[in-house]
């Protein structure tokens, strides 16, 4: 299985190329936005594709031809104004998704925000507020297409080094998850036929990665 990566250079994208590439059934294609950032995931032995997110749908698509799933991992980051969470974590979800369509692409695996529902937005401090509304609003899109969806809700990001174990369900006590264990999620997803149509929070746990992904 091809695999487009979007949003490959952040923290998550990097540790699941990385993972992809290590699989005897996936091979990945690393979506980025800066030539120099190439070198990094060639060295993997990833392809490169070089596209903003704030470029045309078609761009995006030509980017998706000849994959067969795409994950988008991409967000605007902590540092930028609510315009850029529109551009990035809204618009460039939707284009994305419709990229995939366009391109033909069947799976797409969209990791989202710990808790996108309505009452999280109305919830969420005035400075977040605008971030989860973005993500709720992504996430219902992909809900109504008819591709092959898998939605991951993370815990609280953190860079500790993995364990493989997980807690994943539909919804689960808010906690903490290394961005390790959850690239290894998103690469057991791939792999794994009970993923598609589930949406659901993970966080640190007891269970191994296969097991939890496959009681989903």
């Amino acid at each position: 299985m091809n695999v487009l990566v979007v949003g490959a250079n952040g923290q998550i994208g990097k540790h699941l190329v990385s993972f992809i590439e290590d699989s005897d059934n996936l091979k990945a294609k690393a979506m980025i936005r800066k030539q120099e950032q190439a070198s990094y995931f060639e060295d993997l032995g990833a392809q490169t594709t070089v596209v903003d997110l704030e470029d045309e749908i078609e761009t995006i698509a030509k980017a998706a031809e000849g994959v067969d799933a795409v994950v988008f991992t991409a967000g605007s980051g902590p540092h930028t104004g609510k315009d850029k969470t529109i551009l990035i974590d809204l618009d460039g979800a939707v284009k994305t998704i419709k990229a995939a369509e366009k391109a033909g692409v069947k799976r797409f695996v969209m990791i989202s925000s710990f808790d996108t529902t309505r009452e999280a937005i109305q919830e969420a401090p005035s400075s977040f507020a605008p971030y989860v509304a973005a993500k709720h609003y992504a996430d219902e899109w992909l809900k109504s297409t008819d591709l092959e969806y898998t939605i991951i809700h993370p815990g609280i990001l953190t860079n500790e080094e993995g364990s493989g174990q997980v807690q994943a369900a539909g919804e689960v006590a808010r906690g903490e998850v290394p961005r390790e264990d959850v690239a290894r999620v998103i690469t057991a997803c791939l792999e794994n036929d009970a993923a598609i149509g589930k949406e659901f929070q993970v966080v640190a746990g007891t269970t191994s990665i296969k097991d939890a992904v496959q009681s989903l």
